[in-house]
């Protein structure tokens, strides 16, 4: 029988962990630049682009992750679409990841006072012009803390993608324990890993957010 030490099985989950860094940064990336379209769908002046914008939120916001995961790795089979892993599970990731941003985004822009669009409105801007120059530059203040906040729950998120077979954290910590029959060091380990990428990232939520509330305050 092999003998595995703690080391062993450390980098092994170390290993694995790169992958679901890669996954959570490219969820995040491709999440917001998705996130931003369905952003400016949802504040449109257009009656049915705001509605679709709305329903993808709904959809997205109302349905479990590993559903989403399911019907990226196995749904798309059904239409001759066959997908690997680590593609359905960005897809995946990078729609959920969207429709949170999206909603977090529209949250901070309506909590730009309506004097601003008014403002802006008077010196001839579109409403393009409108955010890209007033609106978005004050929202983006107030949606730092909350953007940082949820990408905490994108890392967690990849989690699930060990399910469709993707071999990230938790999915190499399943290959490891069953190598080794030791899950409550294995998973140990992997619990630490998980605590070590997300803490910094909730810490520096609450520290921003912080730092929001004494600025205004300030103001």
């Amino acid at each position: 029988m092999v003998e595995f030490t703690l080391w062993d099985m450390l980098r092994n989950l170390l290993l694995a962990t790169r992958w679901t860094i890669v996954l959570s940064l490219c969820a995040f990336i491709g999440g917001g630049l998705v996130g931003m379209v369905i952003l400016f769908l949802r504040i449109s002046k257009a009656r049915g682009l705001r509605l679709f914008a709305k329903g993808y939120i709904e959809l997205f916001q109302g349905t479990p992750l590993l559903m989403q995961l399911f019907l990226a790795f196995f749904g798309l089979s059904l239409f001759g679409v066959n997908l690997p892993a680590w593609l359905a599970a960005g897809l995946a990731l990078i729609l959920w990841t969207a429709a949170f941003l999206a909603e977090i985004w529209r949250g901070c822009v309506e909590a730009i006072h309506k004097g601003q669009w008014e403002a802006s409105s008077s010196l001839g801007m579109g409403r393009v012009q409108q955010m890209r120059h007033v609106i978005l530059p004050q929202a983006l203040r107030i949606a730092v803390p909350p953007t940082v906040g949820f990408s905490v729950q994108v890392i967690k998120g990849t989690a699930l993608t060990s399910i469709i077979g993707f071999v990230e954290l938790t999915r190499a910590g399943t290959i490891v324990t069953n190598a080794t029959y030791q899950p409550f060091i294995v998973y140990g380990l992997v619990a630490l890993i998980y605590f070590a990428l997300c803490w910094p990232l909730s810490k520096s939520s609450q520290l921003l957010e912080r730092k929001l509330n004494v600025a205004h305050r300030g103001h």
